[in-house]
C-alpha cells in the first residue's frame, strides 16, 4: 500500500487518510464533512478544488493488497470455522473492523497461542479478546478484530488465516438445575441474601435452583440433605464457616457416599472453598463471601463446573496469580485490621 500526499489529480479511486471539511461556500449550505476511510470521486476531488486544495493525503492499494473491511471480514470468517461457529457470530465490516458476539452464556476458551500468531505476522492485523475462561451472556462481545491500515497484503492475510481454526471456542453450561442447601445454628434463619445471589449466578447460566433447602448445621442433617438434592450440581453454603476439611460439611459429604477433592483455594475472597463430587453430580462448599453478588473464588470454580470442565486440585492451585480480587465490603473479616 501506498501511503501519503498527491495531487488532486492522482487521486480518484484513493482512500483519504484524514478527515476533510468542505466549507459552506463550496457545498451551498452546511460545511460538509468527508470522513477518512472515503474512497475519493471525481466530485469530491472538484469541489476539493474549488475550495483551494491542491493535494490530498491518501492510501493507494497496489497489487497484492486486500482492503481493511474485507481482511477484517475474511479473519473473522476463518475464526468462525469449525468449533467456533456454534458459539460466536460476527458483525459486519466496518472501518477495519469485525465484533465477535456470543450467541449464548458460557465460557470463552482463548487459545493464547494462536491469538499471540495472529497478531505477530503483521503489526497492523490485530486480534483483541477477553481472557481466558471469561464467562459471557448472550450477546456479550468475546473479540475485536481491527485492521489497523487501509490495507494489508494478502500474503499477510494468509499466513494469519492459516492456523486460526478453534482460536476461540465457547464452552455452554452443560447442567439445567442446581440445589443450595443453607445449614442453621440454633434457631437462626438465615436470610435469603445468599440463596438471591447463588440465584443469580446460576439463572445468569441458563440455570434454575431447585426450592430453598435449610437444615441444622450438623453432619447426620447435612448428609441426608446432600443425598436428596434433586438438582444436578449441589451447592453448600454454611452458617458456619469451614475451617478444617474434616469440618461439618465435607464430613457430610463424605457421610453421603461422596469424595472431597479439594479445600481450600489461594484465591481471596474465597479461600474457604471445598470442591467434591457425589457419584457424578458436583458438590461445591461455597465460601461465605458467595452471599455477596461480588466476584470471588467460588464464581470462577462454579463456572467451570457448570460449564463441563474437569476442576483438578492442580487447576485450583493454579488460580493464585490473579486470585487477589477486590475486597467485599461486607466481608466480616477483611484483609487488614481496622478497615
Amino acid at each position: 500500500m501506498k501511503f501519503g500526499s498527491v495531487a488532486l489529480a492522482e487521486a480518484e479511486g484513493a482512500i483519504l487518510a484524514h478527515s476533510l471539511v468542505l466549507p459552506a461556500s463550496e457545498t451551498g449550505g452546511k460545511p460538509k464533512r468527508i470522513p477518512k476511510g472515503t474512497c475519493l470521486t471525481a466530485e469530491d476531488l472538484s469541489a476539493l478544488a474549488r475550495a483551494g486544495m491542491e493535494t490530498v493525503t491518501v492510501a493507494r492499494l497496489e497489487e497484492g493488497d486486500v482492503d481493511e473491511d474485507a481482511a477484517a471480514a475474511q479473519l473473522a470468517s476463518v475464526l468462525l470455522e469449525g468449533k467456533a461457529r456454534e458459539g460466536f457470530r460476527a458483525t459486519g465490516a466496518g472501518a477495519g473492523r469485525v465484533n465477535l458476539y456470543a450467541k449464548g452464556c458460557g465460557l470463552v476458551r482463548i487459545n493464547a497461542d494462536m491469538v499471540n500468531h495472529i497478531n505477530s505476522v503483521d503489526p497492523m492485523i490485530t486480534l483483541a479478546t477477553v481472557p481466558d475462561r471469561h464467562r459471557v451472556d448472550t450477546d456479550g462481545m468475546v473479540a475485536t478484530i481491527k485492521i489497523i491500515s487501509y490495507a494489508v497484503p494478502q500474503a499477510a492475510l494468509d499466513a494469519v488465516c492459516a492456523v486460526v481454526q478453534d482460536a476461540l471456542v465457547l464452552h455452554p453450561p452443560v447442567f439445567s438445575s442446581a440445589t443450595l442447601i443453607e445449614t442453621t445454628i440454633a434457631e437462626d434463619v438465615p436470610s435469603d441474601k445468599g440463596r438471591r445471589a447463588m440465584a443469580g449466578r446460576v439463572e445468569r447460566m441458563g440455570m434454575v435452583l431447585s426450592p430453598r433447602v435449610l437444615v441444622a448445621h450438623e453432619v447426620n442433617a447435612l448428609a441426608s440433605a446432600i443425598e436428596q438434592a434433586t438438582g444436578q450440581v449441589v451447592f453448600v453454603l454454611t452458617a458456619s464457616a469451614t475451617s478444617d476439611t474434616l469440618d461439618v460439611a465435607p464430613q457430610a459429604l463424605r457421610e453421603a457416599g461422596g469424595v472431597v477433592e479439594r479445600f481450600g483455594m489461594p484465591v481471596d475472597p474465597g479461600n474457604l472453598l471445598f470442591l467434591g463430587r457425589l457419584g457424578e453430580k458436583p458438590v461445591i462448599g461455597l465460601p461465605g463471601c458467595a452471599r455477596s453478588p461480588a466476584l470471588n473464588g467460588a464464581d470462577w470454580v462454579l463456572e467451570r463446573v457448570v460449564c463441563g470442565e474437569e476442576v483438578s486440585h492442580s487447576d485450583i492451585a493454579a488460580m493464585g496469580v490473579g486470585g487477589l480480587l477486590k475486597e467485599i465490603p461486607t466481608r466480616p473479616m477483611p484483609r487488614e485490621k481496622g478497615v
